[in-house]
């Protein structure tokens, strides 16, 4: 069966790609999905305020002091190393990820990267637009002028992971294109604080993600393909290879994985590969670039269902 995909200018043997979790941080657990079939993985993410804190404690930055932390992978010249550590190990090609909301100074890491060596970058805006003041075109603009920014300083392909709170998520991903990006994921998840009622406290836990999160980005990869030239990836909720085949019926060039790994362990990847071998092999697919977009919006023979047509429907269904 062939497998093959192409995403930010590689050529991956498969669409299953572990994203960006604590699983790369330690070289056995990187060799251990790369032996159980990941095509390719995405670093842990660097954060602006990591590379910044050198100065930025100095200065009295709250959010760089509370990075600052024993974690020996906290600060941006351990992070170099531990990329050419893993770049150098394994077979598959390793993506660094970036993980800021502003423009400034840190964006030059992006250079130290590519000198060592990275083929491909992600560029993860998590950003919250929490001023009553800022507009909507101006929190767009910031993820465009911010990605400009980075690809000024990193030659190779560039992908933008994106949150779905845009009022507009189609034209930011033109905008994306137009500025030169490689491609985008959709979508990256925000985790909400939550609030202890014993000791009123914020309180936060990390919760995993289920396969009904994947249902938004299914919709959104559809709307896209075939309608923007850049590679599609699809991340959140991806737990099995049913998720998997529906990213990829939509549309998406790679599937990301991470809550599903966290929770089963790196062998998860061989078992959703397995599956999606004998699905295709079941329908009489020889490929995976087969299946690529046959259900997305262009070619569905109900346009509508993946805009407002499938809410009407689905509240007509419903039967006390």
């Amino acid at each position: 069966m062939d497998l093959r995909t192409h995403y930010l200018g590689m050529e991956l043997k498969n669409p299953f790609v572990p994203s960006s979790s604590p699983l790369s941080k330690t070289l056995d657990r990187a060799k251990q999905l790369e032996d159980c079939g990941a095509s390719a993985i995405i670093m842990h993410s660097l954060f602006q305020e990591e590379i910044e804190e050198g100065t930025a404690v100095g200065a009295g930055n709250e959010m760089a002091s509370h990075l600052a932390t024993p974690n020996p992978l906290a600060r941006s010249d351990e992070y170099l190393e531990q990329f050419v550590r893993l770049k150098n190990a394994l077979d598959i090609p390793i993506v660094p990820s970036l993980n800021g909301t502003s423009v400034g100074d840190w964006v030059s890491y992006a250079t130290e990267l590519e000198n060592a060596g990275a083929k491909a970058l992600e560029l993860n805006v998590y950003y919250v637009a929490a001023s009553l003041d800022e507009t909507a075109n101006s929190v767009d603009q910031r993820v465009v002028d911010l990605f400009c920014a980075v690809n000024d300083k990193f030659s190779r392909p560039i992908g933008v992971k994106l949150s779905p709170f845009f009022s507009a998520v189609g034209n930011l991903v033109k905008a994306l294109e137009a500025s030169g990006a490689g491609g985008v994921s959709l979508f990256n998840r925000f985790y909400q604080p939550n609030i202890d009622l014993d000791n009123l406290e914020l309180s936060a836990a990390l919760e995993l993600s289920t396969s009904g999160d994947a249902l938004l980005a299914m919709r959104w990869l559809a709307i896209l393909k075939g309608r923007v030239g850049l590679s599609l990836a699809a991340t959140g909720g991806i737990h099995f290879a049913e998720d998997a085949l529906k990213m990829l019926l939509c549309g998406a060039d790679v599937t990301y994985l991470s809550s599903t790994l966290l929770a089963n362990g790196p062998k998860q990847l061989t078992r959703i590969c397995d599956s999606t071998v004998r699905w295709l092999e079941q329908h009489n697919y020889g490929s995976v670039s087969e299946i690529k977009g046959l259900m997305s919006q262009a070619n569905s023979s109900d346009p509508t269902a993946f805009e407002r047509g499938h809410y009407m429907k689905l509240l007509r269904s419903y039967t006390l």
